[in-house]
């Protein structure tokens, strides 16, 4: 029945509120789907890493906790992956301007890494600007070959 169900596509649309309980259910949700997938403890380990980090940036540095923005997740299951996107409702973010996390000057700092982590723990990770105010990120990650 898992192979049935994961061979076809499916989509679960979020909206949730720009608070850190939030970051639980988007988690939840996201793991939920990937099992159908035959990700190994590693891969989801990693999946639940990379949509924590992101849901914590929606959260804290996109919406600021602001009660009034919300937070977008879309979860899609395909075949070979799970595509997971995020909006915030913020004022934008340029990755680029993130301070390296590696540099001697940051390596004590205690936040700063979620960038990095995500884009190592996805295959896919893209970050553009949402219409009309916000940012998006979109994670892909692959099913592993059999």
């Amino acid at each position: 029945m898992a192979d049935q169900e994961s061979a076809q596509a499916h989509t679960l649309d979020l909206v949730l509120d720009s608070c850190l309980e939030s970051v639980d259910s988007a988690e939840e949700a996201t793991l939920r789907e990937a099992k159908y997938l035959a990700f190994d403890d590693d891969e989801m380990h990693n999946i639940g890493i990379a949509v924590r980090e992101c849901m914590v940036n929606a959260v804290v540095h996109g919406n600021r906790y602001n009660a009034r923005k919300k937070v977008h997740v879309k979860i899609t299951r395909a075949a070979d992956r799970i595509t997971v996107v995020i909006a915030d409702e913020g004022d934008g973010f340029d990755p680029d301007a993130v301070p390296d996390p590696l540099a001697s000057e940051n390596l004590l700092r205690f936040s700063g890494r979620g960038v990095m982590l995500m884009r190592a723990f996805m295959d896919e990770f893209q970050v553009s600007p949402r219409e009309p105010k916000g940012t998006e990120v979109r994670m892909v990650k692959y099913k592993p070959k059999q």
